[in-house]
């Protein structure tokens, strides 16, 4: 296949048809999860490492978005916890697992939470143990994954687990083993595409979330752009009402 960007943008349209035709039922199934959280005055808290960090930050704090979200992060670790940052220093901290349990440890979760964890390989420390922190506490856990790339892994969690394992529910990102998608000359593959399915996967659950709030009654409580007249103001109100319950800082 050549490296041009009609061939990467043929591979998008192929994860992004197979998300369409397969992860229907899995994105219901996790909508329901989340509209009953929500109903119940609950938040949705998202976790992410490396680039699955970008999922988290699709669904916290964007127009448009859910407003009862609440990103967790490994840097929670310095910037919530005091700890030094030479603690993140080495990028595969994110093998880690003990780090998952001090970044529970800040967060601000009740009982009626969900959480979303993604991760393209599953099988990393950090996002393991936090799967695994989630369900011990009794909270519903929503994958968010690259099956073919964390069946064909091997898990660094001490338990041998990867997170699709762990979830009550698994969205599959229809992303590849690896996940990027173009074949170069000398071997090797370019352009990787499981951002791409973890936004559009992102939003259909807001999609799905919002319209069974709706079939409830519920007022949706969506962000509206700050870059719009009143938008500061709805959003502050919404807000209000997670006091000490979402964080919404431009460092977090």
């Amino acid at each position: 296949m050549p490296v041009d960007t009609a061939s990467f943008l043929g591979k998008v349209r192929e994860q992004l048809d197979r998300i369409e035709s397969t992860q229907g039922p899995a994105i219901e199934r996790a909508a329901d999860l989340i509209a009953a959280c929500l109903a119940d005055g609950g938040v949705l808290q998202v976790f992410g490492t490396g680039h699955s960090e970008a999922l988290a930050m699709e669904l916290c704090g964007r127009a448009g978005g859910l407003i009862p979200t609440n990103k967790l992060a490994l840097r929670d670790l310095v910037i919530l916890g005091g700890e030094d940052a030479a603690a993140l220093a080495d990028p595969k901290a994110e093998r880690d697992p003990d780090l998952a349990g001090r970044v529970w440890k800040l967060a601000p979760i009740a009982p009626a939470d969900v959480v979303v964890i993604a991760s393209q390989s599953g099988g990393n420390g950090s996002t393991v143990q936090l799967a695994q922190i989630a369900r011990e506490q009794g909270h519903p856990v929503i994958a968010i994954t690259s099956l073919e790339h964390s069946r064909r892994i091997t898990s660094r969690h001490p338990s041998g687990k990867r997170l699709f394992e762990l979830a009550d529910v698994v969205v599959d990102n229809a992303a590849p083993h690896g996940d990027a998608v173009l074949e170069l000359p000398g071997g090797g593959r370019a352009c990787a595409i499981s951002s791409i399915g973890n936004a559009v996967i992102a939003q259909l659950l807001v999609a799905a979330v919002t319209m069974r709030l709706l079939a409830r009654d519920v007022e949706p409580p969506i962000y509206q752009s700050a870059n719009i007249a009143g938008g500061d103001a709805h959003n502050d109100a919404w807000e209000a009402r997670y006091t000490g319950r979402i964080r919404r800082s431009a460092c977090l």
